[in-house]
């Protein structure tokens, strides 16, 4: 999700991390109090930010997590995803969605447009 639309979903992002914690996961980095906040990244000669939603490691592998929910700027989350999909390729890390019932169809056309071939994690609300 994009910063804007984090303070709106914090219940979500919070459930997403004791997810994670159930599934394994440690060391995880997520913009929510109590957690370290993830490495940002910066475009080279532009303002433009990227902000993984959650960070984790498993069984030393490090992970990306994307909460996809409904957003204003579908563009923008475009950008992001192809980004850190790029990036976790490069590096040999995992790149995963996240989302709930409400955001599936969003999610799919989102990943459709994207030409990505990425299997969900459907969190229940």
């Amino acid at each position: 999700m994009i910063k804007a639309e984090k303070i709106n979903n914090t219940d979500f992002l919070n459930r997403t991390v004791e997810y994670l914690q159930n599934r394994g996961f440690n060391n995880i980095k997520a913009d929510l109090e109590g957690y370290e906040i993830p490495k940002s990244f910066t475009k080279k000669g532009s303002d433009v930010v990227i902000t993984p939603d959650i960070v984790a490691d498993k069984n030393g592998i490090k992970h990306f997590f994307e909460i996809s929910l409904k957003s204003e700027k579908p563009n923008l989350l475009k950008s992001k995803w192809m980004f850190l999909d790029v990036l976790s390729k490069m590096k040999s890390y995992r790149f995963k969605i996240i989302t709930t019932k409400g955001h599936y169809k969003f999610t799919n056309a989102m990943l459709d447009d994207l030409n990505m071939d990425k299997k969900m994690i459907k969190i229940d609300p």
